[in-house]
C-alpha cells in the first residue's frame, strides 16, 4: 500500500512540475459562464485535451488567465480574434461568427 501511495504522490509531483503534461480540465469537470441571451456557455476541457491540446496552449500563451472569472470574454472580442476566437476562426476550428455553431458552446435551458 505504501508503494502505491508513493507512486501516486510522485505522479502528482511530476504533473505539478510539468503542467504541460496535465489535461485542460479533469474528466467530468465542465466550466460554465453566463452567456447572455444565447444561453449559458459551457467549456469541457476534456474535448480539447482529447484533441491533443494542453493547458499551456491557451493559459501560458496569454489567451486566458488560469483563474475563472478574471477574463471578461465577450462575443465582440472573440470575433476580433481574442480569447476563443484565436482558434475558433473557421480555419483551425469552427468559427465564433458561424450562427449555426452557437449551440456548440451556448446552451439554453
Amino acid at each position: 500500500m505504501l508503494r502505491f501511495i508513493t507512486k501516486i504522490l510522485m505522479l502528482c509531483l511530476t504533473l505539478s512540475l510539468f503542467p504541460a503534461v496535465s489535461r485542460a480540465v479533469p474528466e467530468g469537470i465542465i466550466l460554465n459562464w453566463p452567456g447572455g441571451g444565447e444561453g449559458t456557455v459551457y467549456f469541457d476541457g476534456t474535448i480539447h485535451a482529447k484533441k491533443g491540446y494542453q493547458c499551456d496552449v491557451c493559459h501560458t500563451a496569454g489567451l486566458f488567465q488560469t483563474k475563472k472569472g478574471i477574463d471578461k470574454m465577450t462575443m465582440t472580442a472573440m470575433k476580433q480574434g481574442k480569447f476563443c476566437g484565436v482558434c475558433h476562426n473557421g480555419t483551425k476550428a469552427f468559427s465564433v461568427i458561424d450562427k449555426t455553431a452557437c449551440q456548440r458552446c451556448h446552451k439554453k435551458k
